[in-house]
């Protein structure tokens, strides 16, 4: 399939980056999603913070173990207790509409996704052969930006539809389980067998990999790349010995960089984002994120193919030159779009997101509303009742007026000025600008430190 590369080891290699779909489509999903579930569940501003970084503490506590667990267990057992806890973490949030069990079962995917990125990477760099171990590792980051687009794809499929946000986390279940059973039939790590003293099984796997009947140039070259390794110790990292504290310092700064550029929260608040700046309903403010996805998917695709021929530093620079100049240019367009963007997560109430299906007005009294969401409430939504009774209260005289004939409105929705159609199409394309560099220059750089 890949010159210079065997198809059983592309085969491992892709079986192992479905861990990447999966990692990408989570990381995409909740930016459509949070548009729904904050209007059913009535979440406020900072409970859909909450919701979203509750992802994040997940893979923080996994990012903390990951490294002990894979050199403990081994790479392929990790990826595949990753894969099982991603579904059992979405298997939680689909009975249930509680906010309580919707952060529970965003920290089991955050654990499961940050498990997953940090054994598959080793195991496809592990099982690579030298000369395509920087295309098979990026394979990894091609399946993220896909699995972006397919989040951002579901986000606008299921816009209009009823608790379309279940659909949206249920999706990845069936692909969860099957990556889960393929690893099984996958060989381990060649180096991790090293690492277990078990050099005759590194030999037949590298044999099968390589298909070779001999690899034992190879199986030499590792063990005595492990024998290197064991001269340092984890303080050695902070040394000069070796350059090791520059490379350390290199390596935190890229990773630095990496966050601090804001694009994981264009993942995160796309939709939200969009929404702010003049795409006012749902749909269109997935359909304008599902751009940001296939932008990703076309920028990443030379950054794969060339990286070894061009270089991951040629890549970060170009890619970062260019995320500076799209970033000034979406400032200064945002800069003339007065949005209150605190209104934006408290523009639409769960009275509202029913009132804009067709017929919902119909016979519905403000009382029977009240009554509705009275019953449809969970006992952690009830305490927050006496905080929220004015904004029902206004809602309330708002469907009163849309019964009794006047004009229709949807209430509570973002009181801001029309955003010009120049300036809402220039904010979305330097988004678009700033996210192709960004996948150019960034993104597969950071599997190179």
């Amino acid at each position: 399939l890949i010159s210079g590369c065997g198809t059983f080891t592309f085969l491992s290699s892709a079986v192992a980056a479905i861990s990447g779909l999966l990692m990408g489509y989570e990381l995409g999903l909740i930016s459509g999603a949070l548009l729904q579930m904050s209007s059913i569940l009535a979440l406020s501003c900072k409970e859909q913070e909450i919701v979203v970084s509750s992802l994040l503490f997940g893979a923080l506590f996994a990012s903390l173990s990951g490294g002990f667990l894979i050199d403990r267990f081994g790479r392929r057992l990790a990826i595949i207790i990753a894969s099982s806890l991603l579904v059992l973490g979405s298997l939680i949030l689909l009975p249930y509409e509680s906010y309580g069990i919707l952060i529970v079962g965003r920290i089991a995917i955050g654990i499961s996704i940050s498990l997953s990125s940090i054994a598959t990477c080793v195991y496809i760099a592990e099982i690579a052969p030298q000369h395509r171990r920087g295309l098979l590792v990026s394979l990894n980051e091609l399946m993220i930006v896909v699995g972006i687009l397919f989040a951002y794809i579901s986000n606008y499929a299921f816009a209009s539809v009823s608790h379309g946000w279940k659909y949206m986390f249920g999706l990845v279940i069936p692909l969860g389980a099957l990556q889960a059973i393929a690893m099984y039939f996958l060989p381990p790590s060649p180096r991790f067998l090293v690492m277990k003293n078990n050099d005759e099984a590194a030999r037949k796997v590298l044999e099968r990999l390589r298909e070779t009947s001999d690899a034992t140039k190879e199986l030499t070259v590792i063990k005595s790349s492990l024998k290197d390794e064991h001269q340092y110790s984890f303080l050695d990292m902070f040394s000069s010995k070796n350059n090791m504290r520059a490379r350390m310092l290199v390596g935190l700064t890229l990773v630095f960089f990496l966050q601090t550029t804001g694009q994981p929260n264009i993942l995160f608040y796309a939709s939200t984002v969009l929404k702010s700046v003049g795409f006012q309903s749902n749909e269109a403010a997935s359909l304008a994120s599902t751009g940001v996805g296939v932008v990703k998917v076309v920028s990443t695709v030379p950054a794969t193919v060339f990286v070894d021929q061009v270089g991951s530093k040629t890549f970060l620079c170009i890619g970062s030159s260019v995320m500076a100049v799209s970033l000034v240019t979406m400032g200064l367009v945002n800069r003339n779009i007065h949005v209150n963007f605190t209104s934006v997560c408290r523009s639409q109430s769960p009275e509202d997101f029913l009132l804009q299906r067709p017929g919902n007005l119909t016979g519905v009294t403000n009382g029977s509303l009240k009554d509705l969401f009275a019953s449809m409430a969970s006992p952690e939504r009830l305490s927050f009742g006496m905080q929220r009774s004015s904004n029902i209260a206004r809602t309330g005289e708002l469907n009163r007026t849309a019964v009794a004939g006047s004009k229709s409105t949807t209430g509570a929705h973002m009181e801001s000025e029309e955003v010009p159609v120049v300036l809402k199409w220039l904010s979305l394309a330097s988004l678009l600008v700033y996210v192709a560099a960004f996948s150019i220059g960034l993104g597969p750089s950071k599997y190179f430190i």
